[in-house]
């Protein structure tokens, strides 16, 4: 079922990402050769009458793309240049890449919408709803509804900017300023090295309320919000990533994944939903990065030209994207090597 689960949530994200540049393209006038969802060889093809399209499901369900005319090298004589890509307007082209992006998030708002009318709106700020004792909290001064500000001096006023300024000052000792009653209290807190399933963790001894407000207005808020704090969350992890001050190690591929997967399927489908809505959020924030092989990358190249005032040379762009998509596939050996790794460790 792990498996199943799986395929169903990389399907509907990739779907979803390719739909939104396919729609852009068609109502731009652009031919597009293929709808495809999946990589490798075609298991299924499909074509609608009158329409040129060939749509199709390949083997491996990781990825998928848009294939339309004039994106990448000029060369097929057979269509029309006012169908292929590059002959379409900045806007035109902008909104064609981009939307795969924006329909990403438009995904993540509507699955936390669900997960907010379901399970309750939970609140993201990070107030202190309980103290364990035993461990460094309960002696450190901390006090139950305390308001959690910041972290080493780093902003922490939300639960996702707490989780990874704990996460990045893993075992270490932490200056955490607090709003108490209108003031600010100052609290300092040592990890204490503990044993969780078998593995060495630290851990502080507090956890944050999990107080939820129900309604739909509740759960617009919610999802929004979160969508919101959990982009910039994974803006400062590209920042933290960058400055060394989070290793490689901590980020999942495929096998990560799949292995999250499967924990969150044996927390009941709630829990799946929100799981595809956070790599839904994931998905589309990488592709918005100026990195080659990705639409951010793609972006970039509009802009130049658009600055530029006249094309980039198709053959240079497609092997920037080129370097880039083979620089993509180091870095996910490496990353898919940690990850299962840790499965064996």
């Amino acid at each position: 079922m792990t498996l199943i689960y799986f395929i169903i949530i990389l399907g509907i994200i990739v779907f979803i990402h390719e739909l939104g540049h396919f729609i852009f393209a068609k109502k731009s006038g652009i031919y597009v050769y293929e709808f495809s969802i999946g990589m490798g060889p075609r298991i299924f093809k499909w074509n609608r009458k009158n329409d040129e399209t060939d749509y199709c499901i390949r083997l491996f369900p990781i990825g998928g793309f848009v294939q339309m005319a004039g994106e990448e090298i000029e060369d097929d004589t057979d269509i029309p240049k006012d169908k292929k890509f590059t002959s379409k307007t900045f806007g035109q082209k902008f909104m064609t890449v981009i939307a795969g992006i924006m329909m990403n998030f438009i995904l993540a708002i509507v699955l936390l919408f669900i997960v907010g009318l379901v399970n309750g709106a939970p609140q993201n700020m990070p107030i202190v709803g309980h103290i364990e004792e035993g461990y460094p909290a309960s002696t450190s001064g901390l006090e139950e509804g305390d308001k959690i500000l910041t972290v080493n001096g780093k902003s922490a006023n939300t639960t996702d900017k707490l989780t990874l300024q704990l996460q990045v000052n893993m075992g270490e000792t932490i200056t955490v300023e607090v709003d108490r009653n209108g003031k600010t209290e100052t609290v300092v807190l040592d990890p204490k090295l503990v044993k969780v399933d078998g593995e060495d963790t630290y851990k502080y001894g507090f956890q944050v309320t999990d107080e939820v407000e129900h309604g739909v207005f509740a759960s617009i808020k919610y999802a929004f919000e979160k969508t919101f704090s959990l982009l910039y969350q994974m803006v400062f992890v590209i920042f933290y990533l960058v400055t060394g001050q989070l290793s490689v190690s901590s980020l999942a591929g495929p096998v990560g994944i799949y292995s999250v997967v499967g924990d969150a399927a044996s927390a009941g489908l709630i829990n799946l939903v929100y799981l595809t809505a956070f790599i839904s959020i994931n998905v589309g924030f990488i592709n918005f990065l100026p990195i080659p092989a990705f639409d951010g990358g793609r972006i970039l190249f509009l802009i130049i030209e658009k600055i530029k005032g006249s094309p980039v040379d198709p053959k240079f762009e497609n092997t920037i994207h080129s370097i880039g998509f083979f620089l993509l596939m180091a870095l996910m050996i490496l990353i898919t090597y940690n990850d299962i790794i840790r499965l064996i460790g």
